[in-house]
């Protein structure tokens, strides 16, 4: 039986010529032809991709823009920054100009290197922009360090400044100091009574080991047992012991630079009030020439001096610290260091620290 095919007939599914048409539940209108629907999908996704590289590109020059803003920066704070450098060292090479031409064979508090303010004014005047501030820190009048044996005079000396109400410390804190510096620079590692050797410093935390070797800096202090950073650096109501003591010098302490602090330490019969009346004294002019001899202090009406601790004074200094800072449109660089002054008034930079 032959089995005849009905042609349906799909009013929705009509070719028209090249173009199809679609269901009107389709949300365009029917008979709406597919290449104009591709056309205009394609529009969209060209302005949706045009938005998007605009957004990348306004990115890239934003970036660029702040990173070469940046490098213009960088590259003016390189410049500011080798301008104060060299203002530092005009200032710290001045210092050392005029420590290396001393006028008298003695060093006091009246001499032009304890005076730096006038040149740290007048600076200003060097330099198209900026200027320095220096000073200068005779370090032969300080406690040295490096001295400090058990028992030994430095160590009461160091003893007698710690012991002075304006640190606070207690007996016990003052001995502990004194004998782990001891301990820190001897060359063994026996611990004495208070002391601490690398068996103390090995259970801390990060653990290290005493140096048994000499200061090479008064910072390493703050590895030293007892010493805290309080007591290193000072507050508002404490002195700081780094502008007591010293890790360079030849041992001597010059009574005619030492701080009244350290006057005070040369002996028990030293007050606060007599050391004010020493310090008066010193920085006379009228009294300039009679400070060429010690003996103008241990013969003093009353001051009292051991005779061992007479023979550590002096009034002649080698070693000398100079603190130089340039300053530049609210910016600034440090430069320290230490030198030491020969006989043949040359100056030697043992030392050096930009910070």
């Amino acid at each position: 039986m032959k089995v005849m095919k009905n042609k349906i007939q799909n009013p929705l599914l009509t070719r028209d010529c090249s173009t199809y048409q679609f269901p009107s539940k389709m949300p365009f209108r029917v008979g709406t032809p597919f290449r104009k629907l591709l056309f205009h999908n394609n529009r969209g996704i060209a302005l949706i991709t045009v938005i998007l590289i605009i957004v990348i590109l306004v990115a890239v020059v934003i970036e660029l823009n702040r990173s070469s803003r940046a490098d213009i920066y960088d590259a003016a704070n390189l410049s500011d920054g080798i301008k104060l450098t060299y203002i530092a060292k005009s200032g710290f090479y001045a210092a050392a100009a005029l420590l290396s031409n001393p006028q008298n064979g003695y060093d006091t508090l009246l001499d032009g290197w304890a005076h730096m303010e006038t040149i740290s004014l007048q600076s200003n005047s060097f330099f198209p922009e900026g200027y320095f501030i220096v000073r200068v820190e005779d370090e032969a009048g300080k406690i040295p360090l490096n001295k400090l044996t058990n028992g030994s005079e430095y160590s009461q000396i160091l003893g007698k400044l710690l012991s002075q109400p304006e640190f606070k410390l207690n007996e016990r804190q003052i001995t502990e100091i004194v004998a782990s510096i001891e301990d820190w620079i001897d060359t063994d590692e026996i611990t004495s009574t208070n002391g601490a050797e690398s068996s103390y410093y090995s259970s801390l935390t990060p653990p290290y080991t005493a140096k048994n070797a000499r200061f090479d800096c008064i910072e390493e202090l703050l590895m030293v047992k007892g010493i805290t950073k309080e007591i290193f650096y000072g507050t508002k109501e404490k002195p700081s012991l780094a502008q007591y003591v010293t890790a360079d010098g030849n041992g001597v302490i010059n009574i005619n630079t030492a701080p009244k602090m350290v006057l005070r330490s040369l002996s028990d019969s030293i007050s606060p009030e007599l050391a004010d009346k020493i310090d008066e004294y010193r920085t006379k002019e009228s009294n300039h020439s009679s400070l060429a001899d010690k003996q103008w202090l241990t013969g003093m009406e009353g001051v009292a001096i051991m005779p061992e601790i007479t023979g550590l004074l002096d009034v002649k200094s080698n070693y000398f610290k100079i603190i130089s800072t340039g300053k530049m449109n609210n910016m600034a660089r440090t430069i320290s260091g230490i030198v030491q002054r020969s006989d043949s008034k040359s100056v030697k930079i043992i030392k050096w620290r930009q910070d």
